[in-house]
Parts: structure tokens; sequence; C-alpha cells
């Protein structure tokens, strides 16, 4: 045998061994969701809704079919005046995350175990959730048009920059965590979009309370079977899915905006000021990750998991006590002051 060639065996070996273990995760990962998938039918029923029983952004909307459209425009314009420029900026970074749904429908169709070439109850869930998400963009859109507070090009083009950069949100196309990112995810634009709301509705903004409250209760909606999916891995994949969770929650969960941008900004550097503004306005903060982190400790019942193998039982161990470890972070965490001018707001 050659130098050459006795270097490169133990490589490749090394390589094989790797590309073998990754394929029988694979494969665990498949038998898992083809286990859920045959459920699935029974969860799409429990947490989507059919077409015709949905709000739709025209029901919350001025009318332009009516006489008083105008006035009605008028009168929008007049209480989205009294809307302060953090609500007004966290608001179009809202807009513009749920604007970006191309990216994160191309990503979930992609995850182990869904084909979107083959048509399947997972498939089906993923269309249907990104038709229910659609409408949100579509609202807020279509809101702050009329506001008359947004530099609409301004924001058209944060949202084209977002979807063309796209995101990384280190999951793969592992399920498991997959699921842990959007458990995660759907609860923080809950959070988001429900505190919006009670700021509309302090501010006499019933209109825009009512909007942010709809899509609010979609989200959890959303949450609530992404959540379901995780209990259910946890039922078949305990070890697994545990250091799944561990892995994500060491990565730290990263918002699908996190690449936010406007024109003459690297990428990313917007949305570090948008999160700023949403700190500010209390809609989303440090504290609300800490409190998703314990919710979903709860939920998924972690402390109680069994048959976990010697590093499933060490991940749990860095999960249970990371939400302290990050309250003692977040207490010396300063609130970031009002420095930025967004483009966005007219």
């Amino acid at each position: 045998m050659s130098v050459k060639i006795a270097y490169f065996v133990p490589c490749y070996q090394k390589y094989y061994a790797h590309f073998e273990r990754i394929m029988v995760l694979s494969d665990v990962r498949l038998e898992v969701m083809r286990y859920i998938e045959e459920k699935l039918d029974a969860i799409m029923a429990e947490f989507l809704k059919p077409v015709e029983e949905h709000w739709q952004p025209a029901d919350l909307l001025p009318d332009a079919t009516q006489e008083n459209f105008l006035d009605e425009v008028k009168m929008l314009r007049e209480s989205a005046k009294e809307l302060p420029y953090d609500h007004i900026a966290v608001l179009v970074g809202d807009t513009i995350t749920e604007e970006a749904l191309p990216t994160y429908e191309s990503w979930l169709m992609d995850v182990t175990g869904i084909d979107q070439h083959a048509p399947s109850a997972w498939t089906k869930w993923v269309r249907n959730w990104t038709a229910e998400e659609n409408r949100h963009g579509d609202l807020l859109n279509k809101y702050l048009y009329l506001s008359g507070r947004v530099n609409m090009r301004a924001m058209d083009v944060s949202t084209q920059y977002l979807i063309a950069d796209g995101f990384d949100i280190q999951t793969g196309r592992d399920p498991y965590r997959n699921f842990v990112y959007t458990s995660f995810q759907e609860l923080a634009t809950n959070i988001s979009h429900r505190r919006t709301a009670t700021l509309a509705k302090q501010a006499g903004n019933v209109q825009l309370s009512k909007m942010c409250g709809v899509i609010a209760s979609d989200e959890m909606r959303h949450a609530k079977a992404y959540k379901t999916f995780v209990s259910q891995i946890f039922e078949i994949d305990p070890t697994g899915m545990m250091l799944a969770f561990e892995d994500m929650m060491r990565k730290k969960i990263v918002m699908p905006a996190h690449f936010l941008r406007e024109t003459g900004v690297q990428i990313g550097q917007t949305f570090s000021h948008f999160s700023d503004a949403a700190q500010r306005l209390g809609v989303y903060t440090t504290y609300d990750y800490i409190n998703i982190l314990d919710s979903l400790l709860t939920e998924w019942q972690i402390a109680y998991i069994e048959d976990l193998s010697d590093a499933g039982q060490r991940a749990r161990d860095y999960l249970m006590a990371l939400p302290d470890r990050l309250r003692r972070i977040a207490e010396r965490t300063k609130l970031p002051a009002l420095d930025y001018q967004f483009t966005w707001i007219a």
C-alpha cells in the first residue's frame, strides 16, 4: 500500500463512520415522522381552521367598495398618529417578518420526512400552515400603507432583502430541531403580537388592537401544534429529542428575521435595532425568551422524561439549569437607548 493510500484509509473510515451515523439518525427521523404523520389529520383538525371559517384581511380593514371608505381611512390615519415611534418600528419589523413567508415554506418543505413532490399529510400541513400565516403580513401591510406613517418603498426594500437573504436558524433538515424552533418561535410571535395589541388598545386604537389580537391567536394555535409534535417525539425517541432540544438552546433561538436590513446597511444590522425597539416597548424582551424556555420545560415535562441515555440526562441537566443562568445574565443587561432612525418611518 502506498504512503498516500495508507494516509487516506483512516480518513475515509472516519468519514464513512460519520456518514453511517448520519444515515442511521436520518432513518430514525423518517420513522418518527411517519409515526406522527398517522396522527396529522386529527392535529390539523384541532389546530388549523377551514378557509371559509377564517377571518380575512378585508374583514378588518376599510372596505373600498363602500361610500364611507375614505371616512374610515381618515379615522384609521388619525388613530395611527398617536402611535409612538418604537410602536411603528415594531409593527414594520413584524410585518416584514411575516411577509418573508416564502423562505419559511421552502424551509419546512425541505425537512427530513417531508417531500413536497409527494402528496402527504405533512405537505398538507405545511401548505395549510403557510396559507394561514400568509394573511398576517397581508393585513399588517395594508394597515401600514393606509396609516400614512410608513415609507412603504423602504419597507418593501427590506422585505425583498429578507426574502433574498433567507435565514440561518441552524436546524438543518432535522425535524427534531425544526420543531423545537417552530414551537419557540410561534410562542415568541404570539407574545409580540399580543403585547402590540395591548399597547394599541391602551392608545385608543381599537382597530389595530383587534388586528394584532387575531394574528396572535393564530400564532398560539400554531405553537400548540408544533409543541404537540415535540411531545410525540419525546414519547418514542426521548434521548434523540432531548439532545436536539439541548443543541438548539445552546445555539440560542434566533428570530426568523435575524438577517433584516435596510438599504446601505449590512445583513442583520437593522434586526438589532428592531430588537432594541421591541425591548424598549416591552413587546418582546430577554425575559420573554427565558419565560418561553421555562414554559417549554414544563409543557414537555423535561424533568420527568424517562429512558434517557447518559448523554440525554446531561442534556436535561443543562436545560433545567438554563433559565436561572439566563436570568442572571438578563439582570445585568441595560435597556437599549433610542439612538437609531429607521428609513421605514415617514
